[in-house]
């Protein structure tokens, strides 16, 4: 029985780091060509990779307004619930 307490502890602290070294691994900068634009979203392929960027940080329900289909962007923000939550876009047209 003291055996599987231990195993038990070290799984859970194994786990726990994980977890926590989770966040800092999601955050990073990205550039790509946006695809499709919404009001406070966009989707951006960078090549390798094609997924959503909510820009409501920086854009508000605006988006449209600063980003078009075709532009290249820069960002950096964080992977958050499936989408990268950009908190700076940098449009290069």
């Amino acid at each position: 029985m003291n055996r599987l307490g231990t195993v038990a502890v070290l799984g859970l602290s194994s786990v726990a780091a994980w977890v926590v070294a989770a966040p800092s691994d999601a955050r990073g900068s990205y550039t790509g060509i946006v695809e499709r634009v919404w009001e406070d979203g966009f989707r951006l392929n960078t090549g390798n990779q094609t997924f959503s960027v909510d820009s409501w940080d920086v854009y508000g329900d605006n988006t449209a307004q600063f980003i078009r289909v075709g532009d290249r962007v820069t960002m950096t923000g964080e992977f958050e619930g499936g989408e990268f939550d950009a908190l700076t876009i940098q449009v290069n047209r």
